[in-house]
Formats: C-alpha cells, structure tokens, sequence
C-alpha cells in the first residue's frame, strides 16, 4: 500500500484515481479501476437522468465492493433542465464515498454531502480557485495543468509549476491532473506535493474502456503533438484530439462563431457517436498531452500493477543517486 491522506479519506489502496469522462466511465471501467486499488468515478452526465445514474452505481456495486465515486460537472450558470440537484440527491441517497465536482462553484451543495458521509473533491485548473474550494469546506481538491484532456482553464499553466504551488498554499489534500500516466510521474507527483494523482486518458486506452478500437489505436500511435485546444473564443478551452472536427472547430473560431454556431461540432452527443462507431474524425474528444507516452492498451489493473512497480523502481534509483 502507499499511504496518503487521499487514501486513507477514500479507503484505497493506491493513490490513483480515475478522472470522470463522459460516456466512457461507466460501471464496467469505473469497477475495473476500483477493483485494481484505486477509484472509479462514474460520470453523471452520461445519463440522461437521475434514476439512470442510480442503476448505474447499483451496477458498479454489483462489480466491485471497492470504494468508487460520481463525477458531477456543472456547467458555469445554472441553465433550465440541469439535474445537479438530482445528481447530488441520489450520491447522497446511495451514499457513495466521494464526489467529484468541477464547473461552478460547488459550495450550495457541501452540507448536504457531509451530511450523507460523502466527501467532496473540487476539480481546479488553478491555484486561486483551489483555495477557494478549501474555504467553503470541501475535503480535497483536483488541480488539472494545462497538459490535461478536456478543460485546462484559460491560464495556460502545466502539471509542473501548478502542483507545487498549490501544495504550498493549501491545508487540504491535493490530487495532481495532467501529464499523468506511470509510475515515474506518479513519484513526480507526489514529490511536488500531491497526495494522488487523477488519470483519464491513460484509462481511455485500457482493455475495460468501451471507447471503440479504432481511437485506442490510434492513441497507442499517437504522438504528444497530436492533441489541440480549442473553444478559447467561448472561454471553456479544451483539449481534444486533433482530428478534421477539431480544425473545423479551430477554422469556425477565427471566422467569429458563436457557442450556436458550434453546437453542432462540439456537442458531446457527437462524441458519444464518434465512440460507438469509431469514426475518429466525427466530435471533438477529449485526450491529453501524455498520449505521446501511451504505447500499449493494458488492462487497468495492469496499469495500476504497472504503475505501483516502477515507481518502487523510480523510488530505489533515487535514493541510491542519494546514497541511502
């Protein structure tokens, strides 16, 4: 076991845990990670309603009798139809270990989670808003550097510079995301501070992930440079793939689209298209940076097992450099 104050609040074995990702983290991946040491969130926004996500959690529970969690994102504003509320009511109701919330600011709901025993960990993509989430009270936050897949923030500031700093300032445990993959940059990461680390693409390309063949290839060969990010003219950049759907994206940005102008190309039920039939030029999919370092689709307990080796590895060298 590797002991952290991440570990010990969620009850795993190992300080690794899987980033929500939208119709990807599902039971049979959340379970898979969960049961290999580390922690599986289920992404809510998979579903199309509160009820679904609770047959989802009784299907995880069916899997595995490891801790995992629900990712809920919110968007920015609160927008007719949200289900936030409904998201949070059944966490509490079927009271899962942990939350992971990102998006606006999550402090309407952190009663109400203590209150069910559900502890509470904010995605950040920077250290202000990190200090934030730890002065409305919640247990633990997420810093994502600019490498990550998906939202980076707009500031533009990798794994390296923000782990640290925020380790700095902040009492709370810290969970480290973007650029992580193996074992060497779990032991970077808990040398800068963090107490765990948060992976979603290296889950993508694992055995479990329901993703389609034709992307877990394509990542396999992919290189560092084969990621893009877009939407900044919306002020919510991400990261994605960089494939025809995401030049088109970039293209309609310098013409001066608007957020309706680019529904229809960067609507997540495109993706969810794109991931059923492995057309990987259709949506715009999130991946980050550290595909360059993916070589192989492992099983996530391979990943894990993997993982936990070479940083034992990474660990003796450095202490021999030392002369322990």
């Amino acid at each position: 076991m590797l002991k952290t104050r991440i570990t010990e609040m969620l009850g795993i074995e190992y300080p690794i845990l899987m980033g929500g990702m939208q119709w990807l983290a599902k039971a049979d991946l959340v379970s898979a990670v969960s049961n290999a040491g580390g922690c599986g969130f289920i992404t809510a926004a998979s579903f199309a309603s509160a009820e679904e996500v609770r047959a989802e959690i009784h299907k995880a529970r069916d899997m595995t009798d490891k801790p995992f969690g629900v990712n809920i994102s919110m968007l920015p504003v609160l927008i007719p139809g949200d289900q936030t509320d409904a998201f949070m009511d059944v966490a509490c109701e079927e009271a899962v270990p942990v939350v992971e919330t990102a998006g606006r600011n999550p402090a309407p709901y952190v009663e109400k989670l203590h209150s069910a025993g559900v502890k509470l960990i904010h995605k950040v993509p920077a250290v202000r808003f990190a200090k934030k989430a730890e002065s409305i009270g919640v247990d633990a936050v997420t810093i994502v550097g600019f490498e990550c897949g998906g939202h980076p923030g707009m500031d533009d500031v990798p794994s390296l510079i923000l782990i640290p700093k925020a380790a700095a300032e902040l009492d709370i445990p810290l969970i480290a995301a973007g650029g992580f993959c193996d074992g060497k940059s779990l032991v970077a990461a808990l040398a800068l501070g963090a107490e765990a680390v948060l992976m979603g693409t290296r889950f993508m390309a694992s055995v479990e992930s329901p993703m389609h063949d034709n992307f877990k290839r394509w990542m396999v060969a992919a290189k560092e440079t084969d990621t893009m990010v877009v939407e900044r003219s919306i002020r919510n950049a991400a990261r994605i793939i960089k494939n025809e759907a995401a030049l088109t994206v970039a293209r309609m940005e310098a013409e001066g689209a608007t957020l309706d102008d680019l529904i229809p190309v960067i609507s997540g039920k495109v993706g969810r298209d794109a991931y059923l039939c492995g057309d990987i030029n259709r949506g715009t999919i999130a991946c980050g940076q550290v595909v360059g370092r993916i070589h192989e689709i492992k099983t996530c307990k391979q990943i894990i097992d993997d993982m936990i080796a070479e940083a034992r590895e990474r660990l003796t060298a450095i202490e021999r450099i030392f002369g322990a």
